[in-house]
This record gives structure tokens, sequence and C-alpha cells, in this order.
């Protein structure tokens, strides 16, 4: 008995010395604690069914213990990312802690989930710098009903399609955008009675505006896809 009883101790003093090192997050009764993510949340573990949790916005989960709940002695939250993993201890807290926690780098592990590609900040990042980039000369343009669409820019980065788009308003009208929709038609058989259009939806969308008077752009990115003949 002694024997076994020495191994279940060997077994679990890795598993307690690694929670040690965990960043530590008080939850006082009664309160609420919320995780604030750089990126939106795909994956939350909960060591114990003592608390209950959810996701009220993309990047922000939601802790606190059960109602019914006598005693809580720790439990351990797992939190993953677009591009990381972050992992704390949840021990029990009075009032007065803090009740926002920000996942900050230093708490966090590197991830790749297959898949997922760049991350929604990283595509924010990367769109900003690249409509900073003057161009002297517009690739395209189009004007219909006094509202004239240019064609910026066209960048790509990894399997990302990027799009800068600018719209000017010459009317003396509000114009209402109902919703970006991006096809892909093939030219050579525009007149056959089988003509087929494929939809492509923006995988990030910079900014998204409800309505404009004068002058309203946004960049996006699409995913690259491969066509078959």
């Amino acid at each position: 008995m002694k024997t076994i009883l020495f191994c279940l101790l060997v077994l679990c003093a890795p598993t307690l010395y690694a929670q040690d090192k965990l960043p530590v997050v008080y939850l006082p009764e009664n309160l609420t604690i919320h995780f604030v993510s750089p990126e939106p949340i795909q994956y939350v573990d909960i060591s114990t069914k003592d608390l209950v949790g959810d996701l009220p916005l993309k990047n922000v989960l939601r802790l606190k213990l059960r109602d019914s709940l006598k005693t809580f002695l720790g439990s351990v939250v797992t939190i993953a990312g677009e591009k990381f993993i972050a992992q704390y201890r949840l021990l029990p807290g009075y009032p007065g802690v803090p009740t926002e926690v920000n996942i900050v780098p230093s708490d966090m592990q590197p991830l790749d989930i297959s898949g997922i590609g760049l991350s929604q900040n990283q595509l924010k990042g990367l769109a900003l710098s690249l409509i900073a980039k003057s161009s002297d000369k517009r690739m395209e343009k189009v004007k219909a009903f006094g509202i004239k669409g240019q064609l910026n820019h066209v960048y790509t980065v990894g399997d990302y399609i990027f799009l800068d788009i600018g719209y000017h308003n010459k009317t003396n009208l509000k114009y209402d955008i109902a919703d970006f929709r991006f096809k892909v038609d093939d030219k050579k058989v525009t007149k056959a009675a089988n003509n087929q259009s494929v939809e492509v939806k923006p995988e990030f969308v910079l900014f998204s505006q409800p309505a404009f008077s004068k002058i309203t752009g946004t960049s996006l990115y699409l995913k690259r896809c491969l066509f078959r003949e």
C-alpha cells in the first residue's frame, strides 16, 4: 500500500508543479470574471464542473461559480485563440479583485491550428499597412447612377487575395450598403445556357459601413480558389 501511494505522489508531483507555475486568477463568489482575448476564441476547457461559462462575444470568455456550489477549491481554465493557447489557475477570491483579465503575450504559447491561416489581428495589420501605400493610378474604375467605384490595390499574401476598394457618391442622396458580394464568372461561357457563377465570401473586411454620403472605402481578403476546367 505504501508503494502504491508513493507511486501516485510521484505521478502527481509534475502536474501540481505545472499548475503552480500558471498565472493565478482569483474568482470570488457572486461575481463574474471576464477573460478578454486579442483573437477570437476557438476552444475553452474548464477542469471542474464547479464553474459555468459562455462566450458573450467572440473574444470574451465569461466565468462564474455555480450558484449551488458550497466549496470551491480551485480549477484550471484553458483558452485557445487562433494562434495561441493560454492556461490560468483559478483560486477562491474575495471582493475587490479584478474582474477583467486581459490575455497578454506573456501568458500565451504559440499554437498552429491547421486550416485557420492568418488570424484576424494579422489580417487587420496587413490591411492597414497595405492601404497606407499610395497608388498613382487606379487599377479599375466603373460608374453607374452617380456612384463611382474604383479598385486601388490588389495584393496576395499566402493563400489570401487583398482588395482595396473605394467608392465616391456624386449624388445628394445617402447610399445604403446592403452587402459586398464577389463572384467569379467564366467569360468563355457567358453566352451559354449553363453559365456558372461561383460566389466567393470575404474572409475579413476591414471597414464595414452600413451607409455613406460622399466617399467611403473598404479593404478585404478573399481566400484563393482553384477552379478546374
